[in-house]
């Protein structure tokens, strides 16, 4: 009878491969049940902490500012539409004049799979790109804006909402009649185009790292902050227990008249220093390119508030102006938990330090693909971190699941088995616990909660996202 080499006959030969196969297979479904079982741990923990804490009365948020229409569209095949190619070499611009520019600035975040929002200063282009956007298949528009967005998710989960910004009939339909508007009508919503892309998509040479979004405008309207008079006396009235801002990197590269942008925001600074101290006010951050703009901003604003929303990209772009002087464009897109903490330190340290009667920083919020970070100040009037922190959690997968009901099947955990919380020589180390999932400890002067999240492995939407999850976390802290 035939034998191989190796001294097996063919018979035996098949068997030990059988034999082989079936052993693998085992451990592979075995492994399976492993992960399948340490989902589902993650996701009773996560959930068990969310309903730890309870809306027990309907309080006052204020929202501003900002609002568009949303032209949503899969960014690659908009980009084929619109003929473009994919350049041998990205570049970034801080504004952009023609399609090779959108080329070169599009594939320098599509890369790295970095969320941008850029200003297209020729309108002949952007009504193109508006155009192509509308044109591919599966395209859609919504309200759209970080007021907007931030007010629906607050009055979905039973905040009281006042929202600051000028809006067209047509779009004022998408609001949910009991939030009240402050801002008055405008005849043309301002367009955002939203080119949303999935991890692995590929552009050319590029094949970006993870789900994310670039926004393009070309706005008219919300650079001034229209709505900021009426809202500023609204406020007064409505007498909120927290005050949210955003929308602020509308401002970022608009080509204002010589002190304009100035003036407007000496005029947002008017209404942050008038809020009553029992009047918590949060900023929500966003893509700055600008570096000007971005010092204005923190300067007008960011010093002025008891609390800060932000993601992986904008933390490193924050931690740099205010240690260095510099802007940090593109960072990690998954970064470590112990360098995102190290930055929050910094930048709670140098905001944590109030004028006499303004408003100091008392608590931060990172928001990133794999975890959620929050530090509040232990004196401070914001609580129940552990259950903001998984609520936000929950609903970064919700959100671009486009479901409330969450599938561990359609999720994955990027967090690490551990994490040191610091890259300072000796930090403490804390172990991931599936069945107990918020980990939460206290530093001098404050307490942080790391949250894991499930990541969406079916994305619907990522535009958003972040002022969907910000404003979660903040509801159950008020």
């Amino acid at each position: 009878m035939f034998q191989l080499q190796f001294g097996f006959k063919t018979g035996t030969f098949v068997s030990f491969l059988v034999i082989l196969a079936a052993y693998f297979y085992k451990r592979q479904t075995n492994d399976s049940d492993v992960l399948r079982n340490r989902l589902n741990n993650v996701l009773s923990g996560l959930l068990r902490a969310e309903r730890q804490v309870a809306l027990g009365s309907e309080p006052k948020v204020a929202v501003g500012f900002g609002a568009c229409l949303d032209v949503i569209g899969d960014a690659v095949d908009v980009l084929e539409k619109l003929g473009a190619r994919s350049p041998d070499l990205p570049e970034h611009f801080n504004e952009l004049e023609s399609q090779e520019d959108l080329e070169k600035v599009f594939a320098y975040f599509f890369r790295h799979g970095a969320a941008a929002e850029r200003y297209i200063k020729n309108i002949t282009l952007f009504m193109h790109l508006v155009q192509a956007t509308r044109d591919v298949k599966n395209s859609r528009e919504k309200l759209g804006g970080n007021a907007p967005m931030m007010a629906t998710r607050f009055h979905m989960e039973g905040c009281k909402v006042l929202l600051g910004g000028k809006l067209s009939q047509q779009l004022r339909k998408q609001i949910a009649p009991e939030i009240l508007v402050a801002g008055g009508d405008v005849e043309t919503d301002d367009i955002h185009v939203a080119l949303e892309y999935k991890k692995g998509d590929v552009w050319g040479n590029y094949v970006t790292p993870r789900s994310n979004r670039f926004f393009f405008h070309n706005d008219h309207n919300n650079p001034f902050l229209t709505s900021l008079e009426q809202f500023s006396q609204d406020v007064a009235l409505f007498a909120p227990a927290l005050l949210v801002i955003g929308g602020l990197q509308m401002l970022d590269n608009f080509p204002f008249t010589k002190g304009k942008r100035r003036s407007r925001l000496r005029k947002l600074h008017g209404l942050l220093t008038s809020t009553p101290r029992e009047t918590r006010i949060h900023f929500e951050m966003a893509s700055f390119a600008e570096q000007e703009c971005l010092e204005e901003v923190v300067d007008s604003v960011v010093r002025h508030v008891d609390s800060l929303g932000m993601n992986e990209q904008e933390l490193p772009n924050l931690h740099g102006v205010l240690t260095n002087g510099s802007i940090t464009l593109i960072s990690d897109a998954y970064p470590r938990i112990a360098t995102t903490l190290d930055h929050m330190r910094a930048v709670y340290s140098i905001l944590s330090r109030p004028a006499d009667g303004q408003h100091g920083l008392t608590r931060l919020h990172v928001h990133t693909l794999a975890y959620q970070a929050i530090m509040t100040a232990k004196s401070s009037a914001w609580k129940h971190s552990m259950s903001a922190a998984a609520k936000a959690a929950l609903t970064a997968n919700r959100y671009t699941c486009g479901s409330d009901y969450i599938e561990a099947e359609k999720a994955r955990i990027l967090m690490d088995q551990s994490f040191s919380t610091s890259h300072v020589k000796g930090s403490k180390r804390i172990h991931f616990e599936p069945n107990n999932p918020v980990s939460c400890w206290d530093e001098p002067g404050v307490e942080i909660c790391v949250a894991p999240v499930l990541v969406c492995t079916k994305v619907v939407q990522t535009g958003g996202g972040g002022d969907n999850v910000s404003s979660a976390g903040l509801v159950l802290q008020i």
